[in-house]
């Protein structure tokens, strides 16, 4: 019999955001703004629930979808954002991108469809890829980064299951408006399509806006058809210890929850006490630190005269646009490290040539350094 390896892996391509980071962190002196890592650590009371739990004895199996007091910690959370969902409606998983791989698997066969709004992080096509589904992308970046009718009634076929919604969105920071959300629940309702709603920028929001409207909370009538997908990660700035969670009517769990099992069995048992003591805080300090990033960002783009940017309304990403520079986006990041010593993401990663994102994720004194050499390589173009 012969050897062959899952053909589905012969498309997919390592990330290129992790090759530039790579090729960032082997350039003597070079400044990353390329990954979407908050650059402080995880705050030390959430770390100490760890040794609490460890001195507890939390060091066995715990239940699949994670210890009740985490599920009910997540529930009561979710409640508070107009988006209840029960005890028994959440899986606990490895981060959203374990949570995102559940919920696709379970809904995709092969040849079914999902509708992908770009730009747009390459993981969810790459996992569409590896159901033996299909990716169809839809582009907003001539509609200013909103999603239209139009655009819908263009992509939806017979063999659409689902459509997956970001915002604030990596990498824009930009924020879905009412009628992008009105539009998606109208053509989920009509053709009973799935809403995957990846929520994991949703605290971090700027303007005095305190959250983002939710999708499942605006339109409770399609909760049988939401699932939505949050994480640990950005706001508590929790990335290493890979925490999300999955959150869907009960149905849907019951059958997510089996590729959650023999995927991973289960999160690991001994932090999650720390992750329902993390839920108790709204992160406005980093929210508020995130958002003078992002006027230090916006101003220096404007001084530059040379590109511009859509205002990010929330997480950590301006995606500045290069269009009138002459080159392309992988061009102008390779240029950006090798000739400037600063690291940005090219735009054609996320389907969106023409654009680089940069993370203002890291400390201030990280970033200045890094818009000053990026504003200075631009001049000098």
């Amino acid at each position: 019999m012969p050897r062959d390896l899952n053909t589905q892996l012969d498309i997919l391509k390592p990330s290129g955001i992790r090759a530039f980071s790579q090729l960032a962190s082997k350039t003597p002196g070079c400044v990353s703004l390329a990954l979407g890592e908050p650059g402080d650590n995880t705050d030390f009371d959430i770390s100490q629930m760890v040794r609490y739990s460890l001195l507890q004895g939390f060091t066995h199996y715990p239940p699949n979808n994670g210890h009740r007091f985490l599920r009910k910690a997540i529930a009561k959370h979710l409640t508070s954002r107009k988006t209840p969902f029960s005890t028994d409606e959440i899986i606990v998983t490895s981060g959203a991108t374990e949570a995102l791989y559940v919920a696709l698997t379970t809904i995709l066969n092969p040849e079914d469809e999902v509708i992908i709004p770009t730009p747009a992080f390459s993981l969810y096509e790459s996992i569409i890829i590896l159901n033996r589904a299909n990716p169809v992308f839809l582009d907003t970046s001539k509609t200013f980064f909103q999603i239209t009718r139009e655009q819908l009634e263009e992509r939806v076929s017979p063999r659409t299951k689902a459509i997956i919604i970001t915002s604030p969105n990596n990498p824009t920071g930009c924020m879905l408006n009412e009628e992008s959300l009105a539009a998606v629940a109208e053509y989920a309702q009509k053709n009973d399509f799935y809403v995957i709603c990846d929520d994991v920028y949703g605290q971090l929001v700027f303007d005095g806006v305190k959250e983002k409207p939710y999708f499942a909370a605006q339109y409770p009538n399609l909760r049988e058809q939401t699932i939505c997908i949050d994480s640990f990660s950005k706001p508590y700035s929790m990335t290493g210890w890979r925490l999300g969670w999955l959150a869907a009517d009960k149905p849907f769990i019951d059958q997510a929850s089996k590729v959650h099992q023999y995927a991973v069995s289960s999160v690991t048992s001994f932090t999650q006490h720390a992750a329902a003591y993390a839920l108790r805080y709204e992160p406005d300090e980093r929210r508020m630190r995130y958002q003078r990033r992002r006027d230090k960002v916006m101003r220096a783009v404007a001084a530059s005269g040379k590109i511009s940017c859509a205002v990010p309304q929330g997480a950590f990403y301006a995606f500045l646009d290069i269009s009138e520079l002459g080159m392309g986006s992988e061009e102008f990041c390779e240029r950006a490290i090798r000739e400037a010593g600063v690291a940005l993401v090219p735009g054609v990663f996320f389907r969106a040539e023409g654009f680089v994102r940069l993370s203002f994720a890291a400390d201030d004194e990280i970033l200045s350094e890094g818009l000053k050499r990026l504003i200075h390589f631009v001049d000098s173009l």
